[in-house]
């Protein structure tokens, strides 16, 4: 997928945050994660209205939240939707797509004719989140560290949540666009950078064979670190679940909570200093996810920074990258949008 880009800051005027031109009638994006599916009709350039989140868990399939989210009264009076994009935590590869972290399984064709679409564009959660970020507003994230974005220089994203999603933007030769890529790069193998870590993966081969990034940083590796510190600790873990870890964490009502949060932050700035040096993303590394954003200042105050910058002889070269936390709160409709409209020849 590509994008036309917009200033190396990555801040294009608000008559043009919506990419696609009027509709003769509305298009419906999505945001579909392991956890919340994400609704909204786009009726014009920046209309994008009647947003619903809806819990995965209550509907058996990806149809009948689709279909539920287009009976809504409001969103049927809008009229007819002809054209549709989703955003999807999961690989999208042929027609068959089966969610990594939740039970959904669909093919695109099928549900294309089961929701009378005449287009209907599929493509992975973070490709779409960095499709968006050209459109982003400097209201729509914060800086943590590092200096200026090189123009044209390539474009990290990642960002935790149900799962650990990896993107990121690659300039065109011409400097006229972008490329999303395509990345699975959650699934990295882990890597420990203390003995703590090393004491934290030794817990985690317990229960699995394979311990990839993301089974550390995502909602259900916030709980994994949490009883794995517990046991290094010799302490009585506690059946948390990570908004309770994150809770008490931030309230400093539990000390093992807190080094919880720490422990994560340094990971993710290990994985986002890998994403850099593997991209060359002198142009900025973007977060997003739903963890980091609920973290606010206490993940500005944490070890992320110096552990993205520690890489030994590279340590100056990522101290001038700089780190942004995407703030926007459904940045991924952008994403979709772009998409859409590259496919309607908008």
């Amino acid at each position: 997928m590509t994008v036309a880009p917009a200033s190396s800051a990555l801040q294009p005027s608000a008559a043009s945050v919506t990419p696609l031109a009027a509709h003769a009638s509305p298009c419906l994006l999505a945001d579909i994660g392991g956890t919340n599916a994400r609704f909204a009709l786009e009726l014009g350039p920046g209309r994008v209205n009647h947003i619903e989140v809806l819990a995965c868990s209550a509907y058996p399939t990806i149809g009948d939240a689709m279909r539920a989210y287009l009976a809504l009264p409001e969103v049927a009076a809008a009229g007819a939707v002809r054209h549709a994009a989703i955003a999807i935590a999961n690989p999208v590869m042929g027609d068959m797509v089966r969610m990594t972290n939740h039970h959904w399984e669909f093919s695109i064709e099928a549900l294309r004719r089961e929701c009378g679409f005449d287009t209907f564009v599929v493509v992975n959660d973070f490709e779409a989140l960095a499709m968006a970020l050209p459109w982003l507003l400097d209201s729509d994230k914060v800086q943590v560290g590092g200096g200026a974005p090189v123009t044209g220089a390539p474009i990290g994203l990642l960002g935790a949540g149900t799962g650990l999603g990896v993107s990121g933007l690659v300039p065109a030769p011409d400097g006229k666009s972008w490329t999303a890529l395509r990345s699975e790069g959650g699934h990295v193998t882990f890597s420990p950078a203390n003995e703590t870590e090393v004491a934290i993966l030794q817990y985690a081969w317990r229960e699995f064979e394979h311990v990839s990034a993301e089974r550390l940083l995502s909602g259900a590796g916030v709980e994994l670190i949490y009883r794995a510190l517990a046991d290094y600790r010799k302490v009585a873990a506690e059946p948390l679940d990570a908004p309770e870890i994150s809770r008490r964490a931030l309230a400093g009502e539990c000390a093992i909570c807190e080094e919880v949060v720490e422990v994560f932050c340094g990971m993710l700035g290990t994985v986002a200093g890998n994403l850099a040096v593997t991209l060359g993303a002198q142009g900025g590394v973007y977060i997003g996810g739903g963890i980091v954003p609920r973290l606010g200042e206490r993940f500005a105050r944490s070890c992320f920074r110096r552990r993205f910058e520690q890489k030994g002889r590279f340590a100056g070269y990522l101290a001038a990258v700089p780190t942004y936390v995407i703030t926007a709160e459904y940045p991924a409709f952008l994403g979709v949008s772009a998409i859409l409209a590259e496919r309607l020849g908008a």
